[in-house]
């Protein structure tokens, strides 16, 4: 009987299965077309998407110095990777919908539909099919999630007026389901980051808790939470939150991170026993679970020598920080930064600065939220390092080049001797540190302190040096290395192995072979002496490179680095070596400016300017300090050089004197001066001598710095050095319509054939750069801060940075960063222009920012020429 009834209900199902359409809507079609959507197409449709989410999860790298985002940071390049799965997952989604129009999950796979566009950035596409979903979908849990992906779509792109009528729309909505609430109260915790309101974001993260089934997210959650009380001063409740994550089965970094974190909150901060914490901080380094986490251990005991005031521990341990191997990058980038800024701050070794800037960037991408501020501080390090070295090893080979030849040989063999033994002793010490076998180092630390009670192996000393005597028993004492099973191990290296494990005739005892490669790698004598100067030309030019060292490092040590006392020995030292310099009138209106920072004697250098140089723009610019300074001064010297060109195209010289002595004489330093004065010695080459125009000429360009300028004044000088009896008359094509124009307030057409130093980089990363008077900035109280909270409110997810840094005596620079291009740069200036307001800051200083490459804001830090850079800028943004 049962027999029978199967083979009747399967003789209906062959009869009616092919029969089944998209479009007929009966009983037994909307059975079939359910299942197979939800058990085939939808289904793997879905499946593809939660492997590309758990892939971004993946891929992510936690940076638990910050509080942690909402939502991992979705990268593009794992997008791109991932392509092939979300096409795949669009076209399961795709066939749900087309095959199965009947179903119940025609709207789930359009969602799906909407979830792959959002994740590939079409960003418009996936919100009108979100849209779509909640005006035609009839199945509320479809039209909830849909809203909340839209909702979170908003607030990517900061479209917070729309995401508020969302949240007000959702607001009002009924039997939304646990699952859909929990990614609603997650999304809107997103909504308050986005905005910078971190006060708010607990009560989301709150709620959305209660309804988290996921142990892993609700500890990742927990984490967050125990961050923001933390970051409030709340320390009791962060650390109930770090101990509430710990539990979820997370990561074990996470757990090590809630650990550290915990013990900071609770007592180490405060504890007055010194001791004992820095026992705390030992115990965690010993631990053999902790092996990927002994930067952050050695940093974090690091930082907290130094806030008791041991500098060189700090140091110490920093250094030891940076030895340890990991693979996250950007943790040994915050050490670097801190070595850096110890360095700068504490020990004014701005050598030293330099480099570890350097190894700094090296670990950050230009993404990271403190790229763009290192590599600007960075460019003026670099300027400091170049000159200082020039000075210290161009004096050295100078002071050689004095000792005879026998002399000279015999300081280089005694150097070489020296350094190979330095070099001998550190691979000695080196070996004596190497692990020797496979458990040395769990040896040497003893597990984490337990005793050989302890029931986990790891944990248990006794049995890990039970299991080392074995191990060495039956393997011998192998160093660390894949495949160390003899029989695991490919014929070659096996081969390599017993050689090494054996001594014949032909094999070089490793005392030997260890000397032998570091006088390898030492350079030769020959090299050496050869680096002497012992031509008097060679030393002479060396003296000319060390002048101008000494002079740079004067400038900026003063203008850059605001150290007044460093700057005068610099630029001291350049007046008594270099007694004919003709950067003297400069040096000393720097000294005059540090000297009086200092409230020491000023006016030595105001009378040596007044003696020696009566005429220069330094002595004009002391002598009336009373004059108009600025852009206004540059506004007006622009104007003037402007009509003084005409007039000297014009042949109207004298007129055209008249105007730029005068203009000289009101305005001596502005962005205008050494255009008005090569314009003047123009001027001189039709009204006087030409003897008296080759000395002048020759003059400027040895104190004039821009390079088109110079190439221009060389041009002229070469001109009237030819043989030819008078100075050219210059007409308008002849000239350099660069040095015919004023950069600051007239646009010439350029000359096609002037090659700007600035180039067109727009998807390389772009800082955003607001000028203002120096004066202007030392006053502006609480700008940064209300920065801070404009980024907060409008770009919290980029992780913005704000400083500053000098741009010459009068003009200081803000500098936001990073942007990964000039899209974004030119996005935020906008935002800024529109929403930022504060009463420091005039609409016209709103208006005078501007966007620039890295690459570009080095040339504009070397050059200081702000206004040069704005005319590329107008042109290429």
């Amino acid at each position: 009987m049962q027999r029978n009834i199967l083979f009747f209900f399967l003789a209906i199902a062959l009869n009616v299965l092919p029969s089944c359409s998209s479009q007929k809507d009966t009983f037994t079609n909307r059975l079939y077309h359910n299942t197979t959507a939800k058990f085939n197409a939808y289904y793997y449709a879905k499946e593809k998407i939660l492997e590309l989410e758990n892939e971004i999860e993946n891929e992510y790298q936690e940076d638990f110095s910050q509080v942690l985002p909402i939502f991992y940071t979705i990268d593009s390049a794992t997008i791109e990777s991932k392509e092939e799965l979300l096409k795949e997952a669009r076209e399961m989604a795709s066939k749900a919908v087309d095959w199965h129009k009947i179903s119940k999950w025609v709207d789930p796979s359009y969602y799906l539909i909407g979830k792959v566009d959002y994740y590939r950035g079409q960003y418009e596409e996936a919100q009108n099919t979100f849209k779509f979903l909640n005006v035609n979908s009839e199945q509320d849990d479809v039209r909830h999630i849909a809203l909340i992906q839209l909702l979170r779509s908003f607030i990517d792109h900061r479209q917070f007026e729309d995401a508020s009528f969302v949240i007000d729309f959702l607001s009002k909505e009924e039997n939304i389901i646990d699952e859909n609430k929990q990614y609603l109260y997650k999304t809107l915790a997103y909504y308050y980051e986005a905005r910078g309101e971190m006060d708010l974001m607990a009560p989301s993260l709150f709620k959305s808790l209660e309804y988290t089934t996921d142990n892993s997210e609700a500890s990742r959650i927990n984490f967050i939470l125990a961050q923001l009380y933390q970051k409030a001063g709340l320390d009791a409740f962060a650390y109930e939150y770090y101990q509430k994550s710990v539990s979820g089965s997370p990561n074990y970094e996470r757990i090590f991170f809630a650990q550290l974190y915990s013990q900071q909150v609770a007592e180490l901060e405060r504890s007055k026993d010194l001791e004992r914490v820095r026992d705390y901080y030992d115990d965690l380094y010993k631990d053999n679970k902790n092996i990927d986490f002994r930067d952050v251990i050695l940093f974090e005991k690091g930082r907290f020598e130094k806030k008791q005031g041991n500098l060189d521990e700090a140091i110490r341990l920093y250094s030891l920080a940076t030895k340890e191997i990991t693979e996250n990058d950007r943790q040994k980038g915050y050490i670097y930064e801190a070595l850096s800024d110890l360095f700068l701050n504490d020990k004014e070794d701005f050598l030293k600065t330099k480099y570890y800037l350097d190894s700094a960037l090296t670990k950050f991408k230009e993404t990271d939220k403190n790229y763009g501020i290192l590599a600007a501080r960075k460019i003026i390090f670099d300027q400091y390092a170049l000159n200082y070295e020039l000075i210290t090893t161009n004096d050295s080979l100078i002071q050689l080049s004095q000792l005879s030849p026998e002399a000279q040989e015999k300081f280089i063999d005694d150097f070489l001797a020296q350094e190979e033994e330095r070099l001998i002793r550190e691979a000695e010490m080196t070996k004596e540190k190497k692990t020797q076998g496979v458990f040395e180092n769990l040896l040497a630390f003893g597990g984490s302190g337990a005793g050989s009670g302890a029931t986990f192996y790891w944990d248990n000393t006794v049995a890990i040096q039970k299991g080392a005597l074995e191990f060495t028993q039956m393997w011998g004492n192998r160093p660390l290395t894949d495949n160390w099973r003899s029989s695991d191990r490919g014929f070659q290296e096996a081969a390599n192995s017993e050689g090494n494990n054996s001594m014949d005739e032909k094999t070089i005892p490793e005392d030997e072979s260890t000397s032998a490669s570091i006088i390898k790698n030492l350079p030769d004598k020959a090299t050496l002496l050869s680096q002497i100067p012992n031509a008097p030309e060679i030393r002479k030019e060396m003296l000319v490179e060390m002048e101008e060292a000494y002079f740079n490092l004067g400038k900026l040590l003063y203008f850059d680095l605001k150290q007044p006392e460093k700057s005068i020995e610099y630029l001291e030292a350049l007046i008594e070596k270099y007694p004919e310099t003709l950067k003297k009138p400069e040096a000393y209106y720097t000294l005059f400016l540090a000297t009086k920072d200092l409230n020491e004697n000023a006016e030595k250098y105001a009378l040596l300017l007044n003696q020696e140089f009566p005429d220069s723009q330094f002595t004009k610019s002391i002598n009336n300090p009373e004059k108009v300074s600025g852009s206004q001064a540059n506004l007006a010297s622009g104007e003037n050089y402007k009509i003084a060109y005409g007039y000297f195209q014009e042949r109207r010289y004298e007129e055209a004197k008249n105007i730029v002595r005068q203009t000289l004489n009101e305005y001596p330093l502005t962005k205008n001066t050494d255009r008005l004065l090569l314009l003047d010695i123009m001027i001189t080459g039709q009204l006087e001598p030409l003897d008296t125009y080759k000395t002048r000429l020759r003059t400027y360009l040895q104190q004039t710095k821009e390079e088109e300028l110079l190439d221009f004044a060389e041009k002229l000088l070469s001109a009237v050095s030819e043989g030819e009896g008078n100075a050219p008359v210059l007409n308008t094509e002849d000239t350099d319509e660069k040095v015919a124009t004023s950069d600051i307030s007239v646009d010439f057409p350029e000359d096609p054939n002037i090659q700007s130093p600035y180039k067109e980089n727009l998807n390389q990363t772009h800082i955003f750069i607001l000028p203002m008077n120096t004066d202007l900035a030392e006053k502006a109280s609480g700008l940064t801060a209300a920065l801070e909270s404009f980024h907060n409110s409008n770009f919290s997810n980029e992780r913005l940075r704000t400083g500053t840094i000098s741009l010459g005596r009068d003009t200081t620079i803000l500098i936001i960063s990073p942007f990964s291009n000039s899209e974004k740069s030119l996005a935020y200036k906008e935002t800024f222009l529109n929403s930022f307001n504060n009463d420091s800051l005039t609409e016209e200083i709103k208006n005078s920012s501007f966007v620039i490459s890295i690459e570009n804001f080095q040339q504009l830090n070397k050059r200081k020429d702000i206004e040069e850079y704005r005319s590329f800028y107008k042109k290429a943004y």
